[in-house]
């Protein structure tokens, strides 16, 4: 054993002999790391979580292949156009008139736009290559004559895929359209997801104020859009859920202290542990993302506790008439251990998530683990100087006390309804805790059918906010959010949804006679998941580059006329020369992007369904990527997400593992060192356990997956459970150390650390719940689900450990009596 006592005490003699210094030290400290405040940064979206993914590498590598080198950044912006019909003249002129509009102002960097409106004008005059002359062609034509154009143009596949779910070839009518503007703007990143703010956002935000137009009513949908508004929710969320958790926890905590003094000074004291920890990430440059966002709560969630606990005890102290400074160095003694016990255990449930192969979930748990060691410092020294100082102020000026008694006083209907788990280990404890195993085995078992699910969708805002937070005022009144209303549109109403898509990526000899055959037959009897007409995928490549041209050039269409043995439009002899050709024309540009220079490496793109499961479209991928003789890869940005989700649960796994394999060595060897008596150890984690298998029992029943941010719940619930139940088993132990009764030592247990525990639980229970109206949904079940495994860390501390600390009294006491006869 380890004489821990002795530094406890010196501890506790420095702050009872300067707390004035201590206090100054500290404030001194708050001083150094608020200078980090402002190198904060921000970092929102899904492509933090991607980087250094080995599918998003593999990604890279083909972008980086088949991207020109020094081409300028290109992006595109979506007109999604309504109307009764977007195929009647007024409505097709509507379009091409904002597309004109877009094409004519510099500032816009605008290449090109394309819409079925130019389709059809075309058709009414082929010689209508410029956005001026379409407009004319559709003015100078009649209503039938565009009617005729309208029918003769959808009866293309690809134009007709531009067209809502309802397009009627017989009346030629539809009530949705998309029209789609290209862009060249420095500086966008081909990442998967997107990330903070970009160039493309302002271009897209100006467009929007454009597009209203007379009949019509055309929405502006982008990358960049989604760029923006996932900058923006950060921002929103924060300002929505700081202020509530705060006017909760203050709430509770008038409740919890009931002195004005002592709820200033827990306030100051938790504010330190904030700046502290947020001038750690700006010196460290760590940037807030929206994972970080649920740190705060966490920090006021452990460090409420301890204060509450540290001023409760000392008050313990004072109702026996003690003076203030034997009173702090008795709290001092006893919490410091408990403070150290839950600090180390926490701190290994966040550190668990360094083995993460997510850059964002490992900054989270590095940034949570010191963050609780910085509390564990203020409110294991800062505090109880700051409240013993105050005191000696307050005796000194006579300033009166207020609600100096502790909570859960003996006799008091709070201790009453705390004592239920002494009663249970009183009367029947093995038979408890076998009910106990049985529902713990169940719920865990339930638990594990939990999905697993990662989405640009789970970062951005719900397409319905609740009509209760448009009441707010400003600034808390979150903005408009427009995202996900037209994701939904664009699934429900077309059969594609632009961008959704499956590359897949080909090495090997392309040169062969069979190649081009090869990629042609393997979008024949596409999955379901594909986009398809006439039993064919919808895809491009190099096979469809080189029909588009031959359609454009008869010499060149000769050429593949004469090396094509089948007659199906795709040459299968002399394959080097129409590279050569392809290469040599005006399509180079577009060409080099589906082949290699050295003819060994290609791409097919595959246009997916947008209401398309992630598993069914990387499943389906896959199987057409099998198809080919050749080596085939299936990626892009679905696989990568898909790729990333199945990341989180191994995460998950992973963390809860060592969180917990880890927290019970610690455990046992602590109190080992402290107490001689390491099994105790094991009886801290039993409530832990009973808490994770409920937690994931919960998380299914509630349809709450493991997400980017839930799924460090597990270990996270390990780090702030074993806070409640390591305050229980080291009180149990000192009480019974002290020569005290097991159910004597149980009862004054719960009844004075239990009443600390419960006003603990309330307070952050409610300041985490709050999470649960944050406009991300990621954010907001991750509140859920952290206040659900505080709720049952306290229930389990105080109903479980009890029976479990009798058992094991009676296990422990049969071995001594044992060792006892056999050496009489």
């Amino acid at each position: 054993m380890i004489d821990y006592e002795r530094y406890t005490e010196r501890l506790g003699e420095h702050i009872v002999t300067n707390p004035g210094r201590v206090v100054a030290l500290f404030l001194v400290v708050t001083l150094v790391f608020s200078a980090g405040l402002g190198n904060i940064s921000t970092d929102a979206g899904t492509s933090q979580f991607t980087e250094d993914s080995p599918a998003q590498e593999a990604l890279d590598d083909v972008n980086r292949e088949f991207t020109p080198a020094f081409e300028t950044s290109s992006g595109s912006t979506q007109l999604i156009q309504r109307s009764s019909n977007v195929l009647s003249k007024s409505s097709m002129l509507d379009m091409l008139r904002l597309q004109q509009s877009i094409l004519e102002r510099t500032d816009l960097r605008a290449t090109s736009a394309s819409s079925v409106a130019s389709t059809v004008a075309q058709t009414l005059d082929p010689s209508a290559t410029t956005i001026d002359a379409q407009i004319a062609a559709m003015e100078a034509a009649s209503q039938s004559e565009v009617r005729a154009a309208a029918r003769q143009a959808t009866s293309n596949p690809g134009v007709a895929s531009l067209l809502s779910n309802d397009f009627n070839r017989e009346s030629v009518t539809a009530s949705a359209t998309i029209g789609v503007v290209s862009h060249e703007v420095p500086g966008i990143s081909s990442s998967a997801g997107t990330s903070g703010t970009s160039p493309l956002s302002d271009i897209q935000t100006e467009i929007q104020t454009m597009s209203t137009v007379a009949e019509s009513d055309i929405t502006v949908f982008g990358s960049g859009i989604i760029s923006s508004e996932l900058g923006n929710v950060i921002v929103d969320s924060l300002l929505l859920v700081v202020p509530a958790a705060v006017l909760l926890i203050f709430a509770f905590l008038v409740i919890a202290y009931r002195d004005p003094i002592d709820l200033l000074l827990g306030v100051i004291s938790l504010g330190l542990a904030i700046i502290w920890t947020f001038g750690f990430m700006g010196l460290a440059d760590i940037p807030f993302s929206q994972m970080l966002i649920a740190v705060p709560p966490l920090l006021l969630a452990v460090g409420i506790d301890f204060g509450i606990h540290a001023v409760n005890r000392y008050r313990e102290e004072r109702i026996k008439d003690v003076a203030p400074g034997p009173s702090m160095r008795i709290t001092v003694r006893q919490l410091s251990v408990a403070f150290f016990i839950v600090t180390a255990t926490t701190v290994i449930g966040f550190l668990s998530n360094l083995t993460s192969d997510l850059a964002p979930i490992r900054d989270f748990g590095l940034v949570a683990a010191v963050g609780i060691l910085f509390t564990f410092l203020i409110f294991g020294v800062f505090l109880p100087a700051a409240k013993l100082y105050a005191d000696q102020l307050r005796d000194e000026y006579n300033v009166p006390e207020f609600g100096s008694a502790p909570l859960g006083t003996e006799g008091g209907l709070l201790a009453r309804v705390l004592s239920v788990g002494v009663v249970i280990g009183r009367r029947a404890p093995a038979l408890f805790l076998l009910v106990v195993v049985l529902i713990s085995v169940g719920a865990a078992a339930y638990g594990t059918g939990v999905d697993t699910t990662f989405s640009q969708e789970d970062f951005l805002p719900p397409e319905e906010q609740p009509a209760v937070l448009q009441q707010l005022p400003e600034p808390f009144k979150p903005g408009v959010y427009t995202v996900t209303r037209d994701l939904n549109y664009l699934e429900d109403t077309f059969e594609s949804t632009q961008g959704d898509s499956v590359t897949i990526y080909v090495e090997g000899q392309l040169r062969d006679d069979s190649a081009l055959e090869e990629i042609h037959r393997a979008g024949e009897d596409p999955p379901k998941s594909f986009v398809s007409s006439d039993r064919r995928a919808e895809s491009t490549s190099i096979v469809t580059v080189i029909q588009n041209y031959a359609a454009q050039d008869p010499e060149f269409a000769a050429l593949v006329d004469r090396n094509d043995a089948d007659g199906n439009g795709v040459p299968d002899d002399n394959l080097d020369r129409i590279y050569d050709e392809l290469l040599a024309s005006p399509v180079s540009s577009q060409a080099s992007s589906y082949i290699s220079d050295d003819y060994r490496k290609t791409r097919i793109v595959y246009t997916v369904k947008g209401d398309a499961t992630q598993d069914a479209i990387v499943n389906d991928g896959q199987e057409v990527a099998d198809r080919l003789r050749m080596s085939s890869t299936a990626t892009g940005s679905t696989v990568v997400f898909k790729a990333i989700s199945d990341t989180i649960f191994m995460s998950a796994v992973t963390s809860l593992v060592i969180a917990l394999s880890v927290t019970a060595v610690f455990l046992v060897l602590i109190y080992q060192l402290l107490e001689g008596k390491g099994s105790l150890g094991i009886v801290n984690v039993v409530p832990i356990v009973v808490t994770i298998a409920l937690l994931a029992g919960s998380m299914r029943y509630l349809g709450i997956p493991l997400n980017a941010l839930t799924a460090t719940i597990l270990s996270i619930a390990i780090g702030l459970g074993i806070d409640y139940s390591a305050h229980v088993v080291h009180r149990f132990s000192d009480e019974y150390n002290a020569g005290g009764d097991l159910f004597e030592a149980l009862r004054l247990t719960v009844g004075g650390t239990g009443g600390a525990l419960t006003g603990s639980m309330l307070t952050t229970t409610t300041g985490l719940g709050v999470l649960a109206i944050a406009i991300t949904p990621v954010l907001g079940q991750f509140g859920i689900v952290t206040a659900l495994s505080i709720f049952y860390s306290y229930l389990t501390a105080l109903v479980v450990t009890p029976p479990t600390i009798v058992i094991w009294e009676r296990l422990t006491q049969r071995g001594t009596d044992a060792l006892t006869s056999v050496s009489s």
